[in-house]
């Protein structure tokens, strides 16, 4: 590790910083060309290796492609304020700098797209990026990080601007120690992300976290119930259930519980598992069979809590590790409900004000994303407000996945606090220098202070 970290080292001093931000966009650009010839195949390498449905693997290829074009655009656009002075004949202004090196430490249920976040703002930022990708997707790692580096060669650049790594712990841990490495970025439980967090603090660097979610969907009396439905079902079963963005708990006005129930559970049973290479498959297999095992464990927990499984709540017997997507109804309160099952689970519950429904939402440790269903403007605005939903992501009248590049993805509490992909994240992945420059003769300090 530490020698990997060491060439890195040597060649971030000879290369990447010292090219102009414009030509480290368009480096970024042909990266973005190389995964669009190679689009099919790596999608289907994700669903091979990770086991989401094939669609699902090719859009998240397609993600690191609109990262990459959104960070071409960015690399004119790395501006830093220019401030009025107090004082005659200054000037102030803001100069952004590269980091240096980007720890990436990335998780399974998106082998390619999170490092995409991370990988085209750091390198588009003029920063090496080292790259721990998950220990169950290997192949995913190799094959991104060969196309890169062919990219980099043929720019004359040493593809050890990009490096990666394959392994377990131990690498993560050495990332999180090493002191050459500023930002790390870490996706995966909040668990982990806390030891993360405090190892790389001991050293005064600085954390980029995306951890666990707990999502809501809140359905109103008014809703659209055909477009919530579908919604719901996407946002809860889509990916086995293994999105960070994933729906696991949602709130039904008392009014409207059992006509939505009725449809969502005659939705379910039409879901088609199997193979995720093959067309039509809705639903995959888990991705280990620790997670299925997880699974059982869930559901034995959830009925000692008094929850009553409407649908599915088993595992199914083949070859894979299928589970049957699953409905438990549940009340607000119970424990296993305030934590994040990551499997295809969503537990279901009453409410009967738009109040109780927030407090609801709020009620849990995370705070990743979260979506209404209204059409009141009234509805709309108090859940975007102060007295809304706390978490990052806060949608109306679409799923909680499904996030779009051009916005920052992330969340609050127990999720981590960061902020990737769109917007202004790229200012995580730099360094912020405040100047003042006096071009007359005098000598005048600010807050009037004057020495005589």
């Amino acid at each position: 590790m530490r020698k990997r970290c060491e060439l890195a080292v040597k060649q971030l001093r000879h290369g990447c910083r010292y090219v102009p931000a414009p030509k480290r966009g368009e480096i970024v650009r042909q990266i973005g060309d190389a995964l669009r010839a190679k689009l099919q195949q790596l999608g289907r390498l994700v669903s091979l290796e990770m086991g989401k449905i094939l669609p699902e693997g090719i859009g998240e290829v397609q993600e690191i492609v609109d990262m990459c074009d959104f960070a071409v655009g960015l690399s004119r656009q790395l501006n830093g304020s220019v401030i009025p002075s107090e004082r005659p004949n200054h000037v102030m202004l803001e100069m952004w700098n590269p980091l240096g090196i980007v720890g990436v430490i990335t998780a399974f249920n998106f082998p390619s797209a999170v490092l995409g976040w991370n990988a085209c703002l750091a390198l588009v930022c003029g920063n090496c990026v080292v790259w721990k990708g998950a220990p169950t997707t290997p192949l995913v790692t190799i094959a991104l990080t060969k196309l890169i580096a062919e990219v980099l060669e043929k720019n004359e650049l040493p593809g050890a601007i990009f490096t990666s790594l394959c392994g377990g712990a131990e690498i993560g841990q050495a990332i999180a120690k090493d002191t050459r490495i500023p930002l790390v970025s870490f996706t995966g439980s909040s668990k982990v992300g806390q030891i993360v967090q405090q190892t790389v603090s001991q050293r005064f660097g600085k954390c980029l976290l995306e951890l666990s979610g707990n999502n809501a969907i809140i359905i109103m009396d008014d809703a659209d119930i055909q477009l919530a439905v579908r919604s719901v079902l996407f946002a809860a079963v889509g990916t086995a259930g293994q999105r960070c963005t994933t729906c696991r708990r949602l709130l039904l006005h008392e009014s409207i519980y059992k006509k939505v129930l009725d449809q969502l559970v005659e939705s379910y049973k039409q879901v088609k598992i199997g193979d995720p290479l093959q067309k039509g498959i809705l639903l995959g297999p888990l991705h280990t069979p620790e997670s299925q095992k997880n699974f059982e464990r869930g559901m034995e927990l959830i009925k000692s809590q008094g929850g009553n499984i409407l649908t599915g709540g088993s595992i199914i017997k083949s070859d894979g590790n299928f589970v049957q997507p699953t409905i438990v109804e549940v009340a607000p309160t119970v424990l296993a409900v305030k934590e994040e099952l990551f499997a295809p689970v969503l537990y279901v519950m009453k409410f009967k004000t738009l109040e109780e429904a927030i407090e609801i939402n709020n009620s849990v440790s995370q705070g990743l994303s979260s979506s209404i269903f209204t059409q009141k403007p009234q509805t709309i605005f108090k859940w975007l407000g102060p007295l809304g939903s706390d978490c990052g992501i806060v949608n109306v009248n679409i799923p909680t996945n499904g996030a779009e590049i051009g916005g920052a993805f992330g969340g609050e509490k127990a999720t981590g606090g960061g902020r990737e992909a769109g917007s202004d994240s790229w200012k995580q992945y730099m360094r912020r220098s405040t100047c003042t420059i006096n071009y007359g003769s005098e000598l005048p300090l600010a807050q009037g202070i004057n020495f005589g």
